[in-house]
């Protein structure tokens, strides 16, 4: 289900019609998991019990809980958004357990991966080098918000984990006077064995905003 689709006239129609048909999909996916404390070992979420697991997203826990298959934040009550538990569910549901590569590749060298990158562009890398590029420093502040780890690429690099198998570097290079600031995001190689390319722009694109909106604005 193509969670990008936007209607900006009705926000509260088609696309949240879209939303909830994935979620709902989602949710039916995972109840019927046979054998959910193998698929807790392949997503490194925890298991509570036949009726609760534990799974953590941008560095916050989440239950989810059955049969009724509700996603929340733990400690809170907050609303999670609908995007957000939608991204969660397809994670746990698609993930294979298989061990990082050591390899790091490019959006565009990710399965279909080109056709998303005008999308992957205009919501990843360009927020990330307009808020950032000038000011690198700030990059790995705002990442201690998520768990986010130093990395030695660019000038400026970290590493957070979207999900616990699910690492992702991003790396600014502040540019001069005749280049402008520019920004890359980098991945494990095995990142399709746990969420589809569509997803990937969604949770870096849900990162970007959550590290910009970290950082007042000047």
């Amino acid at each position: 289900m193509n969670m990008m689709k936007k209607n900006h006239n009705d926000p509260h129609g088609p696309r949240e019609e879209a939303y909830q048909l994935s979620y709902d999909l989602a949710r039916k996916h995972l109840a019927g998991i046979s054998d959910l404390e193998e698929q807790c070992r392949k997503s490194g979420t925890r298991y509570v019990g036949p009726d609760t697991i534990v799974l953590s997203y941008l560095n916050r826990q989440y239950s989810i809980t059955f049969p009724g298959v509700d996603v929340s934040l733990e400690d809170s009550d907050a609303e999670v958004p609908l995007t957000d538990k939608i991204l969660m569910l397809h994670y746990f549901n698609h993930a294979r357990g298989t061990p990082p590569t050591g390899k790091l590749i490019t959006f565009k060298q990710i399965p279909g991966g080109i056709s998303y990158y005008p999308a992957f562009f205009q919501r990843v890398v360009s927020p990330l080098a307009g808020r950032f590029g000038k000011q690198p420093d700030l990059l790995p502040k705002a990442a201690a918000r998520f768990g986010g780890n130093k990395a030695d690429l660019g000038d400026v690099s970290v590493t957070i984990n979207g999900f616990p198998h699910v690492p992702i570097t991003l790396a600014l290079w502040q540019g001069d006077d005749e280049v402008s600031p520019s920004a890359n995001v980098l991945f494990d190689a095995n990142i399709t064995d746990y969420l589809p390319t569509e997803d990937v722009v969604v949770l870096c694109g849900n990162l970007a905003w959550k590290l910009i909106k970290e950082i007042p604005s000047t």
